[in-house]
């Protein structure tokens, strides 16, 4: 056969094997964001070979997620993930021993949480604690001699004993009444029993534990870690095993409106707590040592009861007690960080213009440094040689990555939904500016509809975030994701408004007491941006949606904006500023948005309070709300579909009476985004359909 007709030949095979790829794929659907392998947590091992991750499968039969550890051989290339552990109960929150041996980690194998270890050879799982009460959260020290375990109990019981048998008494009484002397009474979507979250010193010897737990936060009225979202990373261990420094905040009668969390450190013998932060009235957490033992890291704030105040950094050095601000003039609130091997270098993740990089600081200068690109950083574990990282943007759920310090290489590593995301339709996103309140520059995305055709023109989801203080920018969300509306054959807009984090302090702090004036006049102005930009955007089909403080502003733009939008979805939003001052559970947020308590200042609830403007409602809206809620108490969505009904407006309630602020059980999430989509299509549908 001639040359030219054996290309001719590759090319229409190519073109056939292409097209039916191209058939193969279907767009992007909640079945298919519930169905992705979530992946966290990733861990080098101490000779930097290997790293070990948690992965998230959903198990639908049994509606509920389901964890287990995988592994990455990353010195040996083209070595793919294998799965560590298969147990059908939850293993999760790998730990290396520092010899590399051993890997710890949590698991409910046992039926409660407890502490197990993998030989790094090979082998059967073996138990390490086996306590009576669930480990929440635990640490082994450098040496391999210790464990620090987390663990709940009755702060009057003087052993675990005592606490198991109250549980029990309380199961079998068939009187159900509490009593209460001091608010928190609930907190996110638990009850309080009584029990506070302590830390307990465990003797390991060869794998077994020795002897009584030793408490050792017992003297303070303080949970550690904090609740309701308190992890491992809240405790360290000093580098000679010696000690253990943890952030902390006193109860009294003032937990619910304090941010006053301290370190403090206590021998791992045990002894008095010392308190290292007494200076400072706000803020101070995630303890983090130097490999030498030189240095102690911490973030801190500096304004007592706002939550959303700059992380900065701060170091003591240990030889001479001396404290430094290191980030006090770069204007970034610091998340996760780690020091380098050498302790000359931390590296942190935080929001950035609509991304969340990683950044190296200079510990001698404070330098920031960005070593990664755009999307979001949400876990890193750093080596000797490297890196390792999990990164997800609006086009990918969370995958590993590591970056190598000599020759500063960047490579990806084996994705562990390529199959998966391979058979998916996407929508293209793309970052815009445009000039927001106070003339400042306000940065949204567009997303455009998977199978995206420039000469049709698509229904708009117009999604708010929540918060306020967070930032909807390049990441995966498992909530809300724009990807299950472009897979519906909608176009999403949002917009990273005046409150949102990554742009300035200032402009994080200019959302406080104007919830509905900087904000709501940046979405009117994105809104438009992204109309004059992007002829493809019908502006006679947008629906407008948003949960929690995006909830609010829908209840918000339902009597202050409601013009350009044929529908709306509220999703625990707040429709009465009164009610919520009295019945939300962490006072701190309302009463520093506010600037103040309700009985002081009501005239600054009353300022933005969506009850008062439910005469101008006339949009259709769809209301949905979680039982467990405390956050956003539940009567808020009910006196929203209330209000909604009395005025004879067309809508519709969604209540899950299983659910918290968040919807987390697949089933449940499945259900939220039919309806959400169902409500969508009803109002935005062309007349012809």
């Amino acid at each position: 056969m001639p040359l030219s007709r054996s290309l001719a030949a590759l090319c229409l095979g190519l073109l056939s094997i292409q097209a039916v790829h191209a058939q193969d794929k279907h767009p992007f659907s909640i079945e298919d964001l519930v169905r992705l392998k979530r992946v966290s947590d990733p861990v080098l091992s101490p000779d930097g070979k290997t790293v070990v991750f948690t992965v998230r499968e959903t198990d639908m039969s049994a509606n509920r997620g389901r964890m287990d550890l995988w592994s990455l051989d990353i010195a040996t290339k083209g070595a793919q993930p294998r799965r560590l552990t298969s147990h059908p109960e939850n293993d999760s929150s790998a730990q290396w021993s520092n010899d590399g041996r051993y890997l710890y980690f949590a698991s409910s194998r046992s039926g409660s949480n407890q502490v197990w270890r993998l030989a790094s050879l090979g082998g059967e799982a073996e138990q390490v604690t086996k306590l009576p009460l669930d480990v929440g959260s635990f640490k082994l020290s450098p040496n391999g001699a210790k464990l620090v375990v987390s663990l709940e109990v009755f702060p009057d019981c003087a052993d675990l004993a005592c606490t198991t048998n109250r549980v029990d008494e309380k199961a079998k009484s068939k009187a159900v009444g509490a009593v209460y002397d001091r608010i928190f009474v609930r907190h996110w979507d638990t009850w309080s029993d009584g029990r506070i979250s302590q830390l307990f010193a465990l003797t390991l010897e060869n794998g077994e534990i020795k002897g009584d737990p030793l408490a050792l936060t017992a003297s303070l009225d303080a949970d550690v870690p904090s609740k309701p979202f308190g992890d491992a990373s809240e405790f360290s261990f000093s580098p000679d095993s010696t000690k253990l420094v943890f952030s902390a905040r006193i109860k009294g009668k003032s937990e619910p409106w304090s941010t006053n969390f301290d370190l403090y450190e206590v021998a791992t013998e045990g002894g008095e707590p010392r308190n290292l932060t007494a200076d400072n009235p706000a803020w101070d957490t995630q303890p983090i040592f130097s490999r030498d033992g030189t240095l102690l890291a911490w973030r801190a704030m500096e304004r007592p009861g706002f939550e959303a105040d700059r992380f900065h950094i701060v170091l003591q050095d240990l030889k001479t007690g001396e404290k430094r601000p290191l980030t006090k003039t770069w204007d970034r609130s610091v998340d996760a960080m780690e020091f380098s091997a050498d302790g000359k270098t931390l590296y942190v993740a935080t929001d950035n213009f609509g991304q969340h990089p990683l950044f190296a600081i200079d510990v001698k200068t404070g330098k920031p440094t960005m070593i990664t690109g755009p999307g979001r950083v949400e876990g890193f574990s750093v080596g000797d040689r490297e890196i390792v990282f999990s990164l997800s943007s609006l086009k990918s759920p969370a995958e590993l990555q590591v970056l190598t310090f000599k020759g500063n290489e960047l490579r990806e590593l084996p994705r562990v939904n390529a199959q998966a995301m391979s058979e998916l339709t996407l929508g293209e996103p793309e970052q815009f500016t445009f000039a927001g309140a106070n003339g400042e520059t306000v940065y949204g995305h567009v997303m455009k509809p998977a199978g995206f055709n420039a000469q049709r023109r698509y229904p708009i989801a117009f999604i708010i975030h929540g918060g306020p203080q967070v930032s909807f920018g390049n990441q995966w969300s498992y909530r809300w994701n724009p990807q299950t509306y472009a897979g519906a054959g909608y176009a999403a807009v949002f917009i990273d408004f005046h409150g949102s984090p990554g742009y300035g302090q200032a402009f994080t702090d200019s959302i406080s007491q104007d919830w509905g004036g900087k904000p709501l006049e940046d979405l009117q102005k994105g809104l438009a941006a992204a109309l004059a930009k992007y002829p493809w955007l019908d502006a006679n089909r947008a629906c407008a949606l948003g949960a929690s403080y995006g909830g609010f502003m829908i209840n918000w733009i339902a009597g202050n904006w409601s013009e350009p939008f044929k529908c709306l979805v509220n999703h625990d939003g707040i429709f009465d500023a009164r009610g919520m001052a009295y019945t939300t559970e962490e006072l701190w947020f309302d009463e520093w948005e506010h600037g103040g308590p309700y009985y002081d200042v009501p005239e600054n609830y009353e300022k933005f309070n969506p009850a008062n403007h439910v005469t101008k409602w006339t949009v259709p809206m769809l209301v949905i709300h979680g039982e467990q809620d405390f956050r956003v108490p539940d009567t808020q969505g009910i006196g929203t579909f209330t209000a909604l009904q009395r005025r004879g407006i067309p809508s519709r309630f969604l209540f899950f009476p299983n659910e918290n602020h968040w919807v987390l059980r697949p089933a449940n999430s499945i259900q939220w985004h039919k309806e959400v989509e169902r409500w969508l299509k009803e109002w935005t549908a062309p007349k012809s359909e």
